[in-house]
């Protein structure tokens, strides 16, 4: 998969299908997916786990809010 996770690629592909299928954004769906798969790939050679790292975040409320 390019050196993403399996799960973050299919999101991504997904949310980039939406873009330029449904919406007819062609444009702004294959610039979506590139821009997001290079993060994915940047965060994944220095964190192989960041996409557990991230659930975990998410589900985590802060301390001060």
């Amino acid at each position: 998969m390019g050196g993403a996770p399996r799960k973050a690629t299919i999101l991504n592909g997904t949310f980039a299908a939406a873009l330029g299928l449904g919406l007819q954004l062609w444009l702004a769906g294959l610039l979506y997916w590139v821009i997001a798969h290079g993060i994915c790939v940047w965060a994944a050679k220095r964190d192989p786990q960041f996409m557990d790292v991230l659930a975990r975040h998410v589900r985590h409320k802060g301390y001060l809010l």
